[in-house]
């Protein structure tokens, strides 16, 4: 089924599934606050029932994907549409396909997991936990909408959770990094809205349904504002260069649970955005501005590995690496290919967990050292073995060593930039030149962060320190583990999206052609 046609029959949804999904962890942040006890209350009640909350959640979008989701399908499944606010045109409409499927199951899982990864946390639990829930109800609500507007509501819902976890839970600098990260976000959003909008408005009537605005699929100069639009606003939170900054302070403010989050969920909520509104909604603009979008894809891998040199604070680190391998992602986009977007879902997906899982470790050590100053850390290697063996596997998981996602994913993007005959030769050699470079890098920081923190001289302060308990054992091995298995068997991932990314590839396919053939008869 092609990805822009009207739904049928057989995509309808005969149970609400997926405001099931969406709707079930909100249920549990209003269940919270009327709990017994007041905010300094040392009961694990809020902790507990939104663990539960999560786990069901996670486990019926396990469910759903896996029995109820056809991946042979490339259109939109599952689909729910309401009329909710027939007076501004806006509709509870649901549903999903490759592109959302796998980013569904990545955010429950992320998620969950930082909420276990918040064991520990005493201060506001009710507060704490409660936005949680939301902050997962709005994810699942991103990656479903099918209404531009409710689209919109979520991803500017998204935001304030983010905000206060930052703002209250975050370290010394907390209010400074989490105000930027809401003016950049929100400021950003503007573009979106308008974008949305002046697509909505053209070519016939005003719709907000996202299928029937792909079908006007707009041209000229037109569809280049709104791509350019798009690019700035989800660019934002992918993050692209020079809209990154505000990424490495709020990563350096944030808990680790919240680090989580941002690195696992939020990053991959701006390349997702990118497939659905700029290459399947505007497809002639995608194909002439796809070499511009190379071009920050590499400016983003190399600007991000240097600067990450620069960070003495790990998690400073890490977030510049993300910044990094966030380049790979606009990369296999802009190679306007199947093998290239594949490539960018894969990045997607392996970078979630990977991200992820650095984050969970560096706050796992933080608990102990109380410190995240590099030169602060040495040692640590004798005094935390497990500690340092997963961190280890994370950071080659992330320089991409074979046998792991990050290779996988990576290669995939090299291999659709090198198959893709529309760019010069000169403009692809120079292409995976420059991005070589960045993977070279990558190890460079990441071991060299791995040899100052692990080895060395072992600091007094830190030479009795507890190993890792089997708790963090557990969310450490369930962010590794898939990273393995993605590793040897790409296809457990690949299998959900292809049918998407085929079908995305082929629209642009012949748009091109149409175009091509445009300029030959007309001029």
């Amino acid at each position: 089924m092609d990805a822009n046609m009207p739904l049928t029959a057989a995509s309808q949804a005969s149970f609400p599934w997926l405001s099931l999904i969406v709707l079930l962890p909100a249920a549990g942040a209003l269940v919270i606050p009327l709990l017994p006890g007041g905010e300094r209350s040392d009961s694990n009640t809020p902790r507990n029932l939104a663990l539960i909350f999560l786990l069901a959640d996670f486990l019926l979008i396990i469910g759903v994907i896996g029995n109820i989701f056809n991946n042979q399908i490339s259109g939109i499944q599952l689909a729910e549409r309401v009329s909710w606010i027939p007076l501004i045109g806006l509709e509870w409409s649901l549903g999903v396909d490759g592109i959302s499927a796998p980013l569904l199951v990545l955010s429950g899982l992320i998620t969950l997991l930082s909420a276990a990864a918040s064991w520990k946390l005493k201060s506001k639990t009710k507060l704490y936990f409660a936005l949680l829930l939301i902050q997962a109800s709005a994810q699942g609500l991103v990656f479903l909408s099918q209404d531009f507007l409710l689209f919109f509501l979520a991803w500017e819902l998204e935001l304030v959770p983010v905000y206060l976890l930052i703002a209250i839970w975050g370290g010394t600098n907390r209010q400074y990094a989490a105000t930027k990260f809401i003016l950049y976000t929100a400021l950003a959003s503007l573009l979106i809205l308008i974008s949305g909008l002046a697509i909505a408005l053209s070519n016939g009537e005003f719709t907000l349904n996202l299928s029937e605005l792909t079908a006007r699929s707009p041209s000229g100069t037109f569809s280049l504002f709104c791509y350019l639009g798009f690019l700035i606003g989800f660019g934002v939170k992918l993050p692209i260069f020079p809209l990154h900054t505000w990424l490495p302070d709020a990563h350096g403010e944030a808990n680790a649970p919240v680090s989580m989050l941002l690195a696992g969920v939020l990053l991959k909520m701006g390349g997702y955005a990118l497939l659905r509104f700029n290459v399947q909604m505007l497809p002639e603009a995608h194909n002439q501005l796809a070499p511009a979008l190379i071009i920050i894809g590499i400016v983003n891998i190399i600007y991000g590995a240097l600067n990450a040199f620069a960070q003495d604070n790990v998690k400073r680190r890490i977030a510049c690496s993300s910044v990094s391998h966030m380049g790979f992602v606009l990369l296999g986009i802009g190679a306007i290919d199947s093998l290239g977007i594949s490539g960018a879902m894969l990045q997607m997906i392996s970078h979630g967990l990977i991200a992820a899982a650095m984050f969970f470790f560096t706050g796992s050590f933080y608990e102990r050292t109380n410190t995240l100053s590099i030169p602060n850390m040495g040692g640590l290697a004798k005094a935390l073995p497990i500690t340092f063996a997963f961190f280890l596997a994370t950071s080659l998981a992330s320089l991409a060593l074979p046998g792991m996602s990050g290779f996988i994913s990576e290669i995939t993007v090299f291999l659709g930039i090198t198959n893709q005959d529309n760019f010069t030769s000169l403009f692809r050699a120079i292409t995976i030149i420059l991005a070589a470079i960045g993977l070279i890098l990558t190890p460079i920081y990441l071991l060299s962060m791995c040899r100052r923190v692990f080895f060395g001289p072992r600091i007094p302060a830190l030479a009795k320190v507890e190993e890792m308990n089997p708790r963090e054992l557990t969310i450490g091995l369930s962010l590794l583990i898939p990273t393995l298995f993605i590793g040897f068997w790409p296809r457990i991932a690949i299998d959900l999206y292809e049918s998407s990314t085929n079908a995305l590839a082929q629209n642009l396919a012949t748009t091109n052609l149409v175009a091509i053939t445009h300029t030959i008869l007309y001029g």
